[in-house]
C-alpha cells in the first residue's frame, strides 16, 4: 500500500500546481482578450493596472501586477506570517508573466500593444468595440472562472486580497468589505482617467466615456458570481421545517427510503394551543423540494411547512467541512 501512496501524493502535488497555472491562464485570457482593450476596470490589481497603463502606455498591464504584488507580499510575510501560503506567492508572481506573454502574442507589434488597440487584437478577428456589454460579460465570466479555479486549489492571486487581510486585522473591516473598498477605489480611479479623459484616450477608445464605469460594475458583479459558482456550486440546497400535530411514519419512510436523506425530529408545542407537535428539520436539494412538499400535502394537509435557502451545507452526504488553514471562499 505504501508503495503506491507516495507516487499518488506526488502526482496530486504536481497536478495541483498545474491546475493553478491553468486557472491563472484562463483568468489572464479574460483580461487580455475581453477587458484590457476596452478600458473596462473590474477592480483589483489588474483593474488598477489598466488605469495606470493608460497613463504609462509603455508598461504592460501585467507588469503593474508585480509593482503591486511584490511589496504587498513582502508586507504580508512580515505582518501576516503564515496566512500567505506558497501557492498564493507563486500565483501572484506568475500571473503578471502569463498576462504579459498572452499580450505579446495577441498584438502584432509594440505600438498596437502599447495602445491596446482592439482593431489589431489577434488580427482584428475578435474586435468587440461595438459590443461592450457582450465583451464585459464574457471577460468577467472568464476571469471569474479562472480565479475560482485558482481559489479551489487553496491559493489566490494576491493583490487586493492581501490589502483586505490588512484591513481585517488592523481596522476590523470584514474581508468581503475590504475587497469592496479596494474595488471601489480602483473603479473610481478608472472613472477619473477614462471617464474624465485624464489618461491616454487613444489607448483602446476614441474619446473619454464615463459609461465605462457602469461596464466595470457589471464586470465586478459577473466575475464575483462566477467565482462563487465555481467554488461553491449552484448553492441550491433548501432548509425544510415541517410542523405537524401528529407523528407520521409514512413521511419518515419517505425521507429515509425514497430520498435517502436523514432528518432531525424535534419535539415542540403550539404557543396558542399548547398542544404537543412534531417538527422535522431536514436539508434537501432544490430538485427534491417539490417531492417533499407533495408528500407532506399527501400525509398531512394541515401541516405547517417552511422552506428557505441554505447558504452552505456541510456533513455526511454534503460538502466536507473545511480543514484548518484552508481558504473559506464563501
Amino acid at each position: 500500500m505504501a508503495h503506491w501512496t507516495q507516487p499518488a501524493r506526488q502526482f496530486n502535488w504536481w497536478f495541483t500546481w498545474i491546475k493553478i497555472i491553468v486557472g491563472i491562464t484562463i483568468m489572464c485570457a479574460g483580461f487580455v482578450f475581453f477587458i484590457n482593450p476596452y478600458r473596462i476596470v473590474p477592480g483589483g490589481v489588474y483593474g488598477a493596472g489598466i488605469v495606470l497603463h493608460s497613463l504609462f502606455p509603455t508598461i504592460q498591464v501585467g507588469t503593474f501586477g508585480w509593482f503591486f504584488d511584490v511589496p504587498l507580499l513582502i508586507l504580508a510575510a512580515i505582518f501576516l506570517g503564515s496566512k500567505i501560503g506558497s501557492r498564493t506567492i507563486f500565483a501572484a508572481l506568475i500571473t503578471p508573466l502569463i498576462m504579459n506573454i498572452l499580450s505579446d502574442l495577441a498584438y502584432p507589434n509594440a505600438e498596437a500593444l502599447h495602445a491596446l488597440n482592439p482593431a489589431e487584437l489577434c488580427g482584428g478577428v475578435i474586435n468587440m468595440s461595438q459590443h461592450l456589454m457582450l465583451t464585459t460579460i464574457i471577460g468577467a465570466a472568464t476571469i471569474g472562472l479562472g480565479c475560482g479555479f485558482v481559489v479551489r486549489q487553496q491559493a489566490t492571486t494576491g493583490g487586493t486580497d492581501i490589502v483586505a487581510m490588512f484591513l481585517q486585522k488592523y481596522l476590523n473591516v470584514r474581508f468581503s468589505n475590504g475587497i469592496l473598498i479596494c474595488d471601489a477605489i480602483v473603479v473610481l480611479s478608472g472613472l477619473l482617467v477614462f471617464g474624465l479623459g485624464l489618461g491616454n484616450v487613444e489607448a483602446g477608445g476614441d474619446a473619454p466615456s464615463w459609461h465605462l464605469s457602469f461596464y466595470s460594475l457589471i464586470a465586478i458583479f459577473v466575475s464575483s458570481k462566477t467565482i462563487a459558482y465555481v467554488i461553491n456550486g449552484a448553492q441550491d440546497d433548501k432548509l425544510v421545517f415541517v410542523i405537524s400535530s401528529r407523528p407520521n411514519e409514512e413521511l419518515r419512510e419517505f425521507i429515509l427510503q425514497t430520498l435517502d436523506r436523514s432528518a432531525t425530529r424535534i419535539k415542540s408545542s403550539g404557543l396558542y394551543t399548547q398542544e404537543d407537535k412534531e417538527m422535522l428539520f431536514l436539508v434537501v436539494s432544490n430538485k427534491e423540494i417539490t417531492a417533499v412538499k407533495t408528500k407532506v400535502q399527501e400525509v398531512d394537509p394541515r401541516a405547517f411547512v417552511i422552506v428557505s435557502d441554505a447558504q452552505a451545507t456541510y456533513g455526511e452526504g454534503w460538502r466536507p467541512l473545511p480543514l484548518a488553514g484552508e481558504l473559506h471562499p464563501e
